[in-house]
């Protein structure tokens, strides 16, 4: 059963389980909404270890008084799906599929018409149950299109593979060291990871050249040949997790037109990365 933050089963404990229900609330993706962004798609696969793509057979509408924490609006359901295929995990699943969501209502106080629609749903593993997961998070499950799943394969992939670049949790030190040379120089940002490892961010600046810069996510220096391409995984990491300005007393330069250096050449990184289009709420 694909689950919210709540753990529910075919027996008494149903209702039991309910009642200790996280007060946050889990909603579907409406099918008006666009196709979710390469951001959107990255947070919900970096936060599951379960994606699954699930065609949904049938909604039974919780009684309300059962359903702690449901915001203004939604009713929660009792969901049921057949597994299409398995995106992301290494735990076999049942060919059957059950969990809890809440969805909006429209004005008659149904929800969306969902039924028989295809569906991505990303999740936690429940051990020793195949039949039933647990939704991350609000949005965590996206109507299913051959567009999002484009979109959603090359993140799944680069999440699975041996040098993904760890989740960044922000800045720790900025120095810039000028060159032997007029306008010559070295910027070095170092990272903090989620994991502990080393990332970094080096720009160079050389006379009469415009500054180049790279990223590393080990302990050698970047070559400074280009920051990551748009909508890969460290370019995710770096653009939708970096600050917008390195914390008061990060900046490690000498002098004060060193500290300024630094300063610049961090907003010309964020600058080349872009915004980080998020939509979910």
């Amino acid at each position: 059963m694909i689950m919210t933050a709540w753990r529910i089963t075919r027996t008494a404990g149903f209702a039991l389980c309910l009642a200790c229900a996280s007060a946050s609330a889990v909603s579907a993706q409406s099918p008006l909404q666009p196709l979710p962004t390469y951001e959107d798609l990255a947070d919900l696969a970096d936060s599951s270890n379960v994606v699954v793509h699930v065609n949904l057979r049938s909604l039974a509408r919780v009684k309300d008084e059962r359903a702690p924490g449901l915001l203004p609006g939604q009713g929660r359901f009792y969901a049921k799906g057949k597994t299409r295929a398995l995106l992301l995990g290494n735990e076999a699943l049942g060919e059957s599929l059950e969990w809890l969501v809440d969805l909006p209502l429209d004005a008659r106080g149904k929800p969306p018409a969902l039924k028989k629609r295809d569906l991505i749903v990303f999740a936690r593993s429940v051990p020793g149950r195949p039949d039933e997961l647990q939704l991350i998070g609000r949005d965590s499950q996206v109507l299913f299109s051959p567009e999002a799943l484009l979109r959603l394969r090359p993140i799944l992939a680069e999440l699975a593979g041996p040098d993904a670049p760890p989740p960044v949790t922000g800045l720790r030190e900025i120095i810039h060291v000028p060159g032997d040379l007029a306008g010559a120089g070295e910027t070095q940002i170092f990272l903090a990871t989620a994991d502990g490892s080393a990332a970094s961010i080096t720009v160079r600046h050389s006379p009469g050249a415009q500054p180049t810069w790279g990223v590393s996510f080990s302990e050698l220096v970047a070559e400074a040949a280009g920051g990551p391409a748009r909508d890969t995984l460290a370019w995710y990491r770096l653009a939708c997790f970096l600050p917008n300005s390195p914390r008061p007393g990060a900046n490690l330069s000498a002098s004060a037109a060193d500290r300024q250096r630094a300063l610049a050449d961090y907003r010309m990184v964020l600058g080349d990365l872009g915004n980080c289009q998020r939509t979910r709420r």
